[in-house]
């Protein structure tokens, strides 16, 4: 790093994965130590600043595209987009050590290209430590890979939230993976009815993956929209297709094997495709 470059400090971009404090690496935990100014996403963990106490900690986090109000109490502005970037750059240039504290993954629908082209812009150097994502918690947490020998060969990632596109779905990979589905699955159940995934596909959803208190629930395509009362208000990702089937489980049946499925009558909650929930760990207070 030349003296220029120390002289306008740096922004190291953070993955605290999704949930607890100890998901975040070991490497994203050292840079944290050695922070001055902190910006953080509402979904890290509030225990993680025991690793930076003595830190300037910005709340930045947003709700959808809403921002949340950080600062003084008389100090109501909300963090767009714009407000963080110009916040990045204005502690950067001052010569701080910056972290950017992001929850998951920072490249993963954390909308890491925007604060580091504002970063390049002005010249200041960056690094990016990557964390775990919502989908391999999700992933972990209900013991089934993402990935199959022969059955899960591809894995595709997308977003639930389109703005004013609205929902969109195709049918792109063995697994899909839709972020920020919570509100949307009904919506969601019907464009990949509509992108042609028959209504017996295994989807598999989990709210709060990486917290003690996350649920994960089985459905199918045709069944999705059920979850919704269950996962309201909680960030959920819905796993479809070869991620979403038990390890154990035998390969999904045809369509036409699954026509009773949309409504499973009480005695029969434990056939193959029906709502089913899957893990509901007991809420703790955060270490």
């Amino acid at each position: 790093m030349s003296a220029a470059a120390a002289a306008r400090g740096r922004v190291v971009f953070v993955g605290a994965g999704p949930g607890m404090a100890d998901l975040i690496t070991v490497r994203g935990a050292d840079r944290l130590r050695s922070a001055e100014v902190v910006l953080f996403d509402s979904l890290a963990d509030p225990a993680l600043r025991g690793l930076a106490p003595k830190a300037r900690w910005i709340d930045v986090g947003k709700r959808g595209r809403t921002g949340v109000a950080h600062g003084a109490a008389n100090e109501r502005t909300s963090a767009g987009q714009a407000m963080i970037n110009a916040l990045l750059v204005k502690h950067a240039s001052e010569g701080k050590r910056v972290v950017r504290l992001k929850g998951g993954d920072p490249g993963v629908f954390g909308r890491l290209e925007e604060e580091l082209e504002a970063l390049a812009a002005a010249g200041i150097e960056c690094e990016v430590v990557p964390g775990v994502s919502a989908a391999m918690a999700a992933a972990a947490a209900t013991q089934r890979p993402l990935t199959r020998r022969g059955s899960g060969r591809s894995v595709s990632l997308a977003t639930a939230m389109t703005g004013d596109a609205g929902i969109q779905a195709g049918h792109h990979a063995d697994t899909e993976v839709f972020y920020m589905a919570g509100r949307q699955l009904a919506l969601l159940a019907h464009r990949l009815a509509e992108a042609g995934w028959p209504g017996g596909t295994p989807a598999c959803v989990v709210s709060r993956a990486g917290w003690p208190d996350a649920i994960a629930t089985d459905h199918t395509v045709a069944t999705l929209a059920d979850a919704t009362a269950l996962h309201a208000g909680r960030p959920t990702v819905v796993t479809l297709g070869a991620g979403a089937t038990p390890i154990g489980t035998a390969p999904p049946r045809r369509e036409h094997e699954h026509e009773h499925l949309a409504q499973p009558r009480e005695h029969d909650r434990n056939r193959p495709g029906a709502p089913r929930q899957t893990l509901r760990a007991r809420s703790t207070t955060t270490p």
